[in-house]
């Protein structure tokens, strides 16, 4: 075949001496094909006509009719089930190679005789209609705190007309997440727009008592609170959020650059990575600035105070020195037991309070049926009942770490131990609980590396500093003040 290349190369030659015989050669060619393309003056991929006929028989004309029916009554039936069905029917007449052919033939069928599919319409925004909010998954940015893994999400809100963009960190899609999000948005802006807009998430709209998924009393006190009207898209038509949806992945797309940019996807604390977020997306709202002035001036000034990011409850303390918040059970100090505690719901953490006064400061659990007991609360008890450590309900939360659980583990096997290992074992958490987790799990490091098994005696001797020996005689301290009279004299002289 005579390629473009070759063409072009015989058009080259012509222009040079105008010899068709002398071109043909140096392009490759045959000297007629050369006259024929010199006399058309196009390219070979210019004059060659689509084919119209096929290079093999297609091994489904027999079936078409019968396929054209079942795509009829099924219309979102796929190429490869049908292609499954005419093997059943006639194993030998089909291999896997006919696949493709079938798959090209039905797509064709649906672009020329198929169902209407929808249609997607562009939509004309208008500055400071609405803000919409969503979450989205971040974990996949690989962030870590501190070295550990930290999975969390973005609660994400966008102006649609500029663009505008803020994110603030969240462990879930809870209301208090919703809550400090959308805040942190409006406060940021200093203005709010008509509507706020969110998809149906539980924070949002999880009131079934009106038959549908209705707005909670919490999340539309806080929209009105802020001076904005709430409106949800359609149930299941998640495109209708579709400007922050879009801008789900184009501000992760960002963060990752960032990342690769600052070399470390490690930080000291969650409050030092959202500092670093904050910068990253106010970077971004830079080039948006011409049209969210046209966003601002369309909007209401925001004149509230800001509301507390958390929710609080009372809880009464159970027997077992527990709560119950949100369908997870946490610990507490044990002299709390039968007391009713205020609890501050926040996003990440739970705050505990007795008449007034805090308690206790921990992290919140995500989902359901979860606990979270730290066995400084209740090491006091098993310390006198240490036969109760191994059926305690709770008792997987009472390792602290893996070397703790190492070690419970080596007492179990050790000989003649018994009950004894669970008296052993609450003696060394005892030790943790009373002088430093960190310095009790380093002993036990040592002692397992070499071998030992490790005991309550033998863990204390490596943690507890020894006693300094006082000397029985010590001789009497004789002051010599020589030195300073000499010091006076020479100030007496000095002119």
């Amino acid at each position: 075949m005579t390629t473009d290349a070759q063409v072009r190369r015989l058009m080259e030659e012509m222009s040079r001496h105008r010899q068709v015989g002398l071109a043909a050669m140096r392009s490759g060619m045959h000297r007629n094909t050369a006259a024929k393309y010199v006399r058309e003056g196009k390219l070979p991929s210019e004059i060659a006509a689509p084919r119209t006929w096929r290079t093999r028989a297609d091994p489904f004309d027999g079936e078409w009719p019968g396929i054209v029916a079942m795509l009829e009554a099924a219309p979102s039936l796929e190429a490869k089930t049908i292609f499954e069905v005419l093997v059943e029917r006639e194993p030998d007449r089909y291999d896997e190679g006919q696949l493709r052919t079938l798959q090209r033939r039905v797509r064709a069928w649906r672009a020329t005789a198929g169902p209407e599919k929808e249609v997607f319409l562009a939509q004309d925004h208008r500055p400071g209609e609405a803000m919409q909010t969503d979450f989205t998954w971040a974990t996949e940015l690989g962030v870590t705190i501190g070295s550990e893994p930290f999975p969390h999400m973005l609660c994400h809100a966008v102006l649609p007309y500029s663009n505008w963009e803020w994110a603030t960190v969240c462990r879930s899609e809870s209301l208090s997440a919703l809550r400090r999000g959308v805040q942190a948005a409006v406060f940021r802006l200093g203005r709010v727009p008509e509507w706020h807009q969110t998809d149906n998430s539980t924070a949002a709209t999880h009131d079934l008592t009106s038959g549908k998924r209705d707005f909670n009393r919490e999340y539309r006190d806080l929209i009105e609170h802020l001076g904005m009207r709430p409106r949800t898209t359609e149930i299941g038509e998640k495109e209708q959020n579709g400007d922050v949806e879009a801008s789900n992945g184009a501000l992760k797309r960002r963060l990752e650059q960032h990342l690769l940019i600052r070399r470390s996807r490690d930080f000291d604390t969650v409050e030092e990575y959202e500092t670093w977020l904050r910068g990253v997306v106010d970077k971004a709202n830079r080039p948006r600035a011409k049209r969210l002035a046209e966003d601002l001036d369309a909007m209401r000034p925001l004149v509230v105070s800001r509301l507390p990011e958390y929710t609080e409850e009372d809880v009464r303390v159970t027997t077992w020195g527990t709560i119950r918040v949100r369908h997870n059970t946490y610990s507490v100090a044990s002299r709390l037991v039968g007391e009713v505690v205020r609890v501050r719901v926040y996003e990440d953490r739970l705050e505990v309070f007795y008449r007034g006064r805090h308690q206790v400061t921990m992290n919140r659990l995500s989902g359901r049926g979860g606990h979270r007991i730290d066995y400084r609360h209740i090491i006091w008890s098993l310390m006198r009942k240490p036969g109760g450590f191994a059926r305690y309900h709770y008792r997987d939360d009472l390792f602290p770490t893996a070397t703790f659980r190492a070690a419970y583990d080596a007492l179990c096997a050790a000989p003649h131990k018994g009950i004894g290992a669970d008296v052993d074992y609450v003696r060394i958490l005892h030790l943790a609980a009373s002088t430093m987790e960190s310095e009790v799990e380093a002993a036990l490091e040592l002692l397992l590396s070499e071998g030992t098994v490790p005991t309550p005696d033998q863990v204390k001797a490596l943690v507890l500093p020894k006693r300094p020996e006082c000397p029985v005689d010590m001789p009497e301290l004789q002051v010599d003040l020589t030195g300073y009279d000499a010091l006076l004299r020479t100030a007496e002289v000095a002119p």
